[in-house]
């Protein structure tokens, strides 16, 4: 899992309110952890699109931008 500050402003994400919890050095998230893509699929869900829709072929395989992970965090959105 990777640890990440994102800065999210406007555009129905709520203000004023940090997600998650890491340990009292910073290390390991302890509370409510997501990843990359679930950023992605939030951002996507944001801008009306849904994220397990969006597929492209590459390499003779449809992809997805989020791949097969990715859950939209509801719990930051107005």
């Amino acid at each position: 899992m990777v640890e990440l500050s994102t800065f999210m402003a406007g555009g129905g994400v709520r203000g004023g309110m940090a997600y998650g919890v890491t340990d009292e050095f910073g290390n390991q998230v302890v509370e409510n952890a997501v990843d990359i893509h679930d950023i992605h699929a939030t951002i996507l869900h944001l801008l009306g699109v849904d994220h397990e829709r969006l597929v492209f072929r590459h390499g003779g395989r449809d992809q997805r931008l989020t791949d097969v992970h990715g859950r939209v965090i509801r719990e930051v959105l107005v």
